[in-house]
């Protein structure tokens, strides 16, 4: 017994501070490895895109100890829009916890999930399939991370765990996005860019859509039921016995129900929701509005809510000092981008990639494409971002190997299905530093599905690639 607990405290895993310090390191030193490269860009309908011809180059600039050292707070201040999104809803979402009217819920839905067979059935795959349409028509992606605030103290209260808590909304969106059939910001953009039709192909995208949606959603209850069965197989049991302390106080038993000002203070933030979706859809809202939104939402609801001012203000810096945590994590992911391009090995790395995807066969061609992209995602985590610097070069490619460009595009979505798993990705560690989900903790359990998602991704490949889809 002595041996075993000796031996666990041995290899006990690191902090994610610290395996995403060790990732800068590791960057840093690839810096005075690989040579600086660079593409040329021209202007085209307003963006700057890369000329596929025009690789060349140019003097690398390594990364020093000084340059790691100053990653972070370079991360930091390139992030500061989406770690000033997290602090501002964190702050209204704490407001809104402060009017009980969440506790509320949360014991309404626990008592109903008890009762009625009906809805413990149908939670998961509404909601899951809720969110991945919005990451399949809006791009919702950082507007799931609010959502983590309320799904974790709810999986909890049902006698789920955090994982599956975080996973509702978080791998919802994630693979909406990925397997999008009408997001603007990937498929719209890598479309427009690779000179095909914008949002042509949305039939055969919308059956990837449906099939990775209710893959995620009959893994997630598979584990759920399992969970439940017995809560010692939950990767996060141990955390979860601390995060049941904080529930809202008294069983379901003894709750009578929702009061009027409860139910008003939900209608306030589901209209808020609502009005979130129309300008994310009709204005292009982006992290700027949202949160300016969520502002708003805050403050009004603290008023429905019969809270003095004293007690919002108050509310909502608890809620913004309790997530300092994440934003830190997120600045040192934003770190390791930081550096790479610093240092001017981005595109080298992506110019080294390219011969790799020569093959004998379309569908070799593809899955390589598929590959290519999932490593690129490793670094450069938006959709619009991937499509700028890699469809100017994979859209013609191509034509050379075979491969239609619409499948290209596919490929190079697919690529986003490691974005829940990877720990440079900004989206990915905030949201599991506000669930406080250790990294590797999550990694481990993501296997499994990360695995189905790849064997997905290389299977949805073939088709387009036999039919020739255009």
């Amino acid at each position: 017994m002595t041996m075993t607990k000796m031996t666990t405290k041995k290899f006990k895993l690191p902090h994610t501070f610290v395996l995403l310090f060790i990732i800068l390191a590791l960057i840093a030193a690839a810096t005075w490895l690989v040579p600086g490269g660079k593409y040329e860009t021209h202007l085209v309908n307003g963006k700057q895109l890369i000329n596929p011809d025009s690789f060349h180059y140019v003097d690398s600039n390594p990364q020093g100890l000084v340059a790691l050292m100053k990653a972070p707070i370079k991360g930091f201040v390139e992030a500061a829009q989406i770690i000033g999104f997290v602090l501002i809803v964190g702050g209204a979402f704490a407001v809104l916890q402060k009017t009980e009217a969440i506790d509320a819920m949360i014991k309404s839905l626990a008592r109903a999930h008890a009762s009625s067979r009906f809805i413990q059935r149908a939670l998961i795959p509404v909601f899951v399939t809720m969110f991945s349409i919005g990451g399949a028509t809006f791009g919702m992606n950082e507007e799931a991370i609010p959502f983590i605030l309320i799904f974790v103290p709810l999986a909890l209260a049902l006698g789920y765990d955090t994982v599956t808590g975080v996973s509702i909304p978080f791998l919802g969106s994630q693979v909406g996005f990925s397997a999008a059939f009408l997001n603007p910001f990937n498929v719209g953009i890598a479309q427009g860019i690779a000179g095909v039709p914008v949002f042509s192909g949305w039939g055969y995208r919308l059956i990837v859509w449906a099939i990775a949606t209710t893959v995620t959603v009959l893994f997630l209850m598979w584990y759920a039921a399992r969970v439940k069965r017995d809560p010692t197989l939950s990767p996060t049991y141990a955390l979860d016995l601390e995060k049941r302390k904080d529930l809202p106080a008294g069983g379901v038993q003894d709750f009578h129900g929702m009061t009027g000002r409860h139910k008003a203070v939900l209608w306030v933030f589901a209209a808020s929701l609502a009005v979130m979706v129309f300008g994310v859809v009709h204005y292009a809202w982006y992290i700027d509005e949202i949160a300016a939104l969520f502002l708003g939402m805050a403050i009004i609801i603290g008023l429905v809510g019969r809270l003095d001012s004293t007690q919002i203000v108050e509310g909502f810096m608890q809620g913004a000092r309790d997530l300092v945590g994440t934003a830190l994590v997120i600045a040192l992911a934003r770190g390791t981008l930081v550096l790479a391009r610093d240092a001017h090995i981005i595109d080298t790395m992506l110019h080294e990639l390219m011969p790799l995807v020569q093959s004998s066969h379309p569908v070799f061609a593809a899955w390589k494409m598929f590959g290519i992209q999932t490593v690129i995602n490793f670094f450069i985590h938006s959709g619009s971002g991937q499509a700028a610097l890699t469809m100017p070069i994979m859209a013609p490619l191509a034509d050379l190997v075979g491969v239609t460009r619409q499948t290209a595009i596919l490929a190079f979505q697919f690529g986003e299905f490691t974005t829940p798993m990877i720990p440079t990705s900004g989206i990915t560690v905030g949201v599991l530093a506000l669930a406080r989900i250790p990294w590797i903790t999550w990694a481990k359990w993501m296997i499994p599905l990360q695995l189905i998602y790849a064997v997905l991704a290389l299977a949805l490949l073939v088709p387009p690639c036999l039919m020739n889809w255009q």
